[in-house]
């Protein structure tokens, strides 16, 4: 997907980005558990993950946070973002559609750079939130 150039007189506060839609996977757990070196048992691992209470095998909370960073930078542009904080709210299930929400708060001038607050979302495909967040990102000008 190309980047598309996002500028500050582009935005205004109540937009939203572009959503971003993930089906989470058991592949996708073991591939994230092999580039993360995160292989706690509760990610792989059915019959540990029953013994503890839990249906089955859930998804890594930066994984999550992984899809919605994507969505940011594909949206703020490579290199624009300033900040980035997420907050894990409920776990993702194998099976389940991710979807971002990104919605511009504020728009002002920081440090000599147009800036943007967002607030952030991942959702499942029944509304669930599973991650809030924040995001400040630098957009460049047209003047």
């Amino acid at each position: 997907m190309a980047e598309a150039k996002l500028f500050i007189e582009d935005v205004s506060e109540g937009d939203t980005a572009p959503e971003l839609s993930h089906e989470l996977t058991r592949t996708d757990l073991v591939r994230y558990a092999g580039a993360s070196g995160d292989f706690n048992p509760m990610h792989h691992d059915d019959t540990k993950a029953q013994a503890a209470g839990l249906p089955s095998v859930f998804g890594h909370g930066m994984f999550t946070a992984g899809i919605l960073a994507t969505a940011i930078t594909r949206y703020v542009g490579v290199g624009n973002l300033r900040h980035y904080k997420v907050r894990f709210t409920k776990q993702t299930w194998p099976g389940e559609t991710l979807t971002t929400k990104v919605t511009v708060a504020r728009t002002y001038t920081e440090h000599g750079e147009h800036r943007v607050d967002l607030d952030c979302a991942v959702v499942n495909q029944d509304g669930e939130t599973k991650l809030t967040g924040t995001a400040v990102a630098a957009l460049p000008s047209r003047g």
